[in-house]
């Protein structure tokens, strides 16, 4: 009985020895000082994707490891740099999935606010990128208002708010050109009550007393205009309403 057993582990031993010798390709176990050593080689030497997938490596072989996190931060810093926005967001997923508490979660938002950032197109498109990014960035001002990386979101934010504005404006003035005041008037609404900040508020409130005018409502005419001289009273589009008050005042459309 013995001496069955030895032989059948004897050809076990054989088989699978012929099979690693067929199989070349088996990476033999890597240390995570090696692992991450070649990370860092690659991400100096400008191979993002490469150092990226090297940064994984250590994060799935050594998920217990203390340099786990950083390895994903890492990562995601990688493939950003790469222009691989996508695989920087997947990768901050599972870092904020698994490190909530982590030290570089201000970092981690700050980095997802600037993949969708630089994915924000023109005016004339669809601004859902930019949306994403003040998400973002806020979610980080709110969370972390003394991190590093505060005061840069807050820029990026009021430059977001501008573009999203800029997007209403340019949509409100394309309705305005086909006479479809309600609509016109919808979206220069939002951009005074959402957007109070922004420097495409005076134009809105401009272009209100254009549309009320249009549709021969002057009591509102009249209501925005002297809004937009109480809020903003040097500012350019208030001077040119001064010179069409009496127009606005007595309900007329002057073209």
């Amino acid at each position: 009985m013995h001496t069955k057993k030895f032989f059948l582990l004897l050809a076990l031993t054989s088989v699978l020895a012929a099979c690693a010798g067929a199989d070349k390709d088996i990476e033999i176990d890597r240390s995570l000082t090696d692992i991450y050593k070649s990370a860092y080689e690659e991400f100096n030497d400008e191979h993002y994707e490469t150092a990226a997938e090297e940064f994984l490596k250590a994060e799935t072989q050594y998920p217990s490891s203390p340099w786990a996190a950083d390895a994903l931060v890492m990562a995601a810093y990688s493939y950003y740099m790469d222009g691989d926005f996508a695989g920087a967001l997947l990768v901050s997923d599972r870092f904020m999935r698994f490190h909530p508490g982590h030290k570089d979660v201000a970092y981690m938002l700050y980095l997802r606010g600037m993949c969708y950032y630089r994915q924000v197109s023109d005016v004339r498109r669809e601004p859902g990128m930019s949306a994403y990014a003040l998400q973002q960035f806020q979610q980080l001002v709110d969370r972390f208002p003394k991190s590093e990386y505060a005061e840069n979101a807050k820029n990026k934010i009021t430059i977001l708010k501008n573009y999203i504005a800029g997007k209403m404006m340019y949509s409100a003035r394309s309705d305005m050109a086909k006479e479809n005041w309600p609509s016109a008037i919808s979206r220069l609404q939002s951009v005074v009550s959402t957007a109070q900040e922004t420097a495409m508020t005076p134009e809105a409130l401009y272009r209100l007393t254009e549309c009320y005018t249009a549709i021969g409502l002057p009591e509102q005419a009249y209501g925005y205009a002297e809004m937009l001289r109480l809020n903003f009273p040097d500012d350019t589009w208030t001077k040119k309403l001064t010179k069409k008050s009496s127009d606005f005042e007595s309900g007329k459309d002057e073209k």
